[in-house]
């Protein structure tokens, strides 16, 4: 009994301790809202947010997003190498290569991680399970179509999974096909999902509603948009089944605590970052 005390004292005292701990996420339960809450704030890049379990999403462009955590951590996807005037260093980027505008070869090697969503030189799938503390990262990797759409590149995309503040936030990066059981399952309950809605290059508007009706998420942020025209095609076709906000904004705040009760649509509008000054 003393023997395992002591053991237990020496794992405890070797352990490194956080500056902050990951509130368990909630990716397979659907989280209570209490519809009186406002869950957009304005509020801008760099900024405090308001207190530990909330989480900053800045869209910066096309499919890239900065995801700020209370505690200082920052994560990109399907990062280019630029995210504005700014002098941030990412603690993780992520990136897809079905395209260049998903990915650069040239990180900037002061990046503590960079994680690729395509298969290696060998076919092997990326498989990621990034733990930061009070973030987790991870992936779901998916197929892509050939620059003739008659090829099936297997494993070319990934889905990354954030897990913040006890949030589960998904990005689809470049889907090309619905995801299939097994995928679905990995994936679990995303609170929120950035989703491409152009409408070709990635999946076809029908199907890709389908998607979102079944991951059943509370807040859908559209990406991947080419103007009002594919953006607003997106919106026509979803509006029956979830509600749309356009707040203006590049940026939202959002925690469990202020989900919205029904799911809903918010379009931010890309911007560059800028340090604040």
């Amino acid at each position: 009994m003393i023997r395992s005390c002591l053991t237990l004292l020496c794992i405890l005292v070797a352990l490194p301790a956080l500056a902050q701990e990951r509130r368990p996420s909630h990716c397979i339960a659907i989280a209570d809202a209490d519809p009186a809450l406002s869950y957009v704030h304005r509020a801008s890049f760099g900024t405090p947010l308001p207190d530990a379990y909330s989480v900053r999403l800045n869209y910066v462009d096309h499919a890239t997003f900065v995801i700020e955590t209370a505690g200082g951590l920052t994560a990109a996807t399907d990062f280019t190498g630029f995210l504005g005037t700014t002098g941030l260093i990412p603690d993780v980027v992520t990136m897809n290569n079905a395209h260049h505008t998903h990915f650069t070869a040239f990180p900037d090697p002061s990046i503590p991680y960079v994680l690729q969503g395509w298969a290696d030189s060998e076919g092997k799938a990326a498989d990621h399970y990034l733990d930061l503390g009070e973030m987790l990262v991870r992936n779901v990797p998916t197929d892509v179509r050939g620059y003739d759409r008659n090829v099936v590149r297997e494993n070319g995309n990934s889905i990354f999974v954030f897990e913040v503040a006890g949030l589960c936030i998904g990005h689809l990066g470049h889907l090309h096909h619905a995801p299939d059981d097994n995928q679905y399952a990995s994936l679990g309950r995303l609170d929120v999902v950035m989703a491409p809605v152009d409408g070709g290059l990635t999946l076809d508007l029908p199907t890709m509603i389908g998607v979102l009706e079944r991951l059943k998420s509370s807040i859908v942020i559209p990406m991947h948009w080419f103007g009002d025209y594919s953006l607003d095609r997106f919106l026509t076709g979803i509006g029956e089944e979830f509600e749309v906000r356009r707040p203006g904004e590049s940026h939202l705040e959002v925690s469990l605590k202020t989900l919205p009760e029904r799911p809903t649509v918010i379009v931010l509008e890309p911007a560059h970052l800028h340090d604040p000054e």
